[in-house]
């Protein structure tokens, strides 16, 4: 990884990039207010990625999302409702890899709920939602949101989007299953993706652009301090995603190398001579020691020179192994002489 003077970093581009799934197209876009394009780039390029948890709010939603196809199809009773289940079987997920476009090179993603003709194919698509925010909803639906329905639509050939939204309290959020969808708490934000986004092909054309320069090229957005703060302290740290920043890491490290083996050459001979002087500081030591001394400080300028003493007691293994006995063959204590060499606190003045 490579930091740049215009605030965007370079990695080697990835084999096997991440897919622009509708979250992604409105932050590349610049239109999502809870993602940046360089966080979207960083987890397409697989450079970082926040891990997913469950909370409180996508639980609720995922638990509330049936009950509110199933109000549609009572509302719309004349159409039929199909569910990923319906359209990809059991454990769609792990069969699609969440990918439900999968011959489509950049974009992807996952539909909620599509409406089908009578010959099974989609003619609308179904994006549900769950807010404590109706705030949000009051003048249209969030642009972020009608961008990603509006991909999913596009991607599949239909032109028809209807946004389903369901105003939740806050206690809804401890027992979603209990939660029955009404009209007193849900409504519809239909919309047509070429008349809300007569420019729907350049939009898609420009995302195409965005991932030639960024993703092939291996170049990111220019990232916000603040809005990209956490990501951005991550990076700095070095915890890098070897997958696309392998080649970086190696030319570093051999870089590295190189640096820390002329370093070495360039001080072998003192190295050599330090080890010298220390045995010599450390003979020196030897002979001012008294009975009973267990260590002996030459101080100099900036260090002290510590020469400490130890006995290890050694035994005749051969003589007790013929003879048997242990204590009878004790050895004679022989002392060993350490030297430690440490910084002064303060130095003469």
């Amino acid at each position: 990884m490579k930091w740049n003077d215009d605030k965007t970093i370079t990695v080697v581009p990835p084999k096997n990039p991440k897919k622009c799934t509708g979250t992604r197209f409105a932050a590349i876009m610049g239109l999502n207010r809870w993602t940046t394009p360089f966080n979207a780039w960083c987890a397409i390029t697989r450079t970082y990625e926040e891990p997913f948890e469950d909370t409180i709010y996508t639980i609720a939603g995922k638990t509330i999302e049936p009950k509110q196809a199933e109000y549609m199809q009572e509302t719309y009773f004349w159409k039929k409702v199909v569910s990923p289940t319906e359209m990809y079987g059991p454990d769609y997920f792990r069969k699609t890899r969440g990918d439900f476009f999968s011959d489509n090179k950049i974009f992807g993603g996952m539909w909620d709920y599509l409406f089908v003709d009578k010959n099974g194919n989609p003619d609308t698509v179904l994006e549900m939602k769950t807010t404590k925010r109706a705030e949000d909803w009051l003048d249209d639906i969030p642009e972020y949101y009608a961008l990603q329905a509006a991909l999913y639509a596009y991607l599949l050939g239909v032109d028809n989007v209807i946004m389903v939204c369901t105003i939740l309290e806050d206690q809804d959020y401890e027992h979603p299953d209990q939660f029955v969808v009404s009209d007193n708490n849900t409504f519809q934000r239909p919309f047509r993706v070429f008349e809300r986004y007569p420019n729907m092909n350049k939009i898609v054309a420009k995302v195409e652009q965005w991932w030639k320069k960024h993703v092939e090229g291996g170049v990111s957005p220019k990232f916000d301090e603040k809005a990209d703060a956490e990501i951005l302290k991550v990076l700095r740290s070095n915890t890098l995603n070897p997958e696309t920043d392998l080649a970086a890491l190696v030319k570093e490290a051999e870089d590295l190398q190189d640096k820390l083996t002329e370093a070495a050459k360039a001080v072998e001979q003192d190295e050599k001579r330090l080890a010298k002087l220390k045995d010599l500081i450390k003979e020196a030591a030897k002979e001012q020691f008294r009975e009973g001394d267990k260590k002996v400080v030459i101080p100099g300028c900036r260090y002290e020179f510590t020469t400490s003493l130890s006995v290890t007691m050694k035994f005749d293994e051969a003589a007790m192994k013929k003879d048997g006995v242990l204590e009878k063959y004790k050895c004679k204590p022989s002392p060993t002489y350490k030297l430690t060499l440490s910084k002064m606190a303060v130095g003469p003045q």
